[in-house]
C-alpha cells in the first residue's frame, strides 16, 4: 500500500468494515431463510394455524405458495447447495 492510498484511505476504513459487515449479515439472514428447516417450520406454523382456524384455507394456500416463492426466487447463495440445479454430478 503506498503513502497516498494509505493517508486517504485510512479514513474510509470503518465505512468500509461497516459495509462488509452488512453484507455479512445480510447473507447469513437469507442463508437462514432458505434453510429446509426454517422452511419446514414456517409451514408447520401455516398448517397448525389453519387447523386451528386461525386462518382459512385460501390464506393457508397463500401462505404457502409465498413461503416456498420466496425460497426458489431468492439467487443460489455461496455455501447452500441445492439438487438438480447445475451443481456437481450433472
Amino acid at each position: 500500500m503506498d503513502l497516498f492510498s494509505l493517508t486517504f484511505g485510512l479514513p474510509f476504513a470503518p465505512i468500509r468494515a461497516l459495509i462488509k459487515i452488512g453484507e455479512m449479515l445480510q447473507e447469513q439472514a437469507e442463508l437462514e431463510m432458505r434453510h429446509p428447516a426454517a422452511v419446514r417450520r414456517r409451514l408447520e406454523e401455516v398448517e397448525e394455524a389453519r387447523l386451528s382456524g386461525q386462518i382459512s384455507e385460501e390464506e393457508a394456500a397463500q401462505a404457502t405458495t409465498e413461503i416456498l416463492e420466496r425460497m426458489v426466487a431468492q439467487p443460489d447463495l455461496p455455501g447452500m447447495t441445492v439438487p438438480g440445479r447445475g451443481g456437481e454430478g450433472e
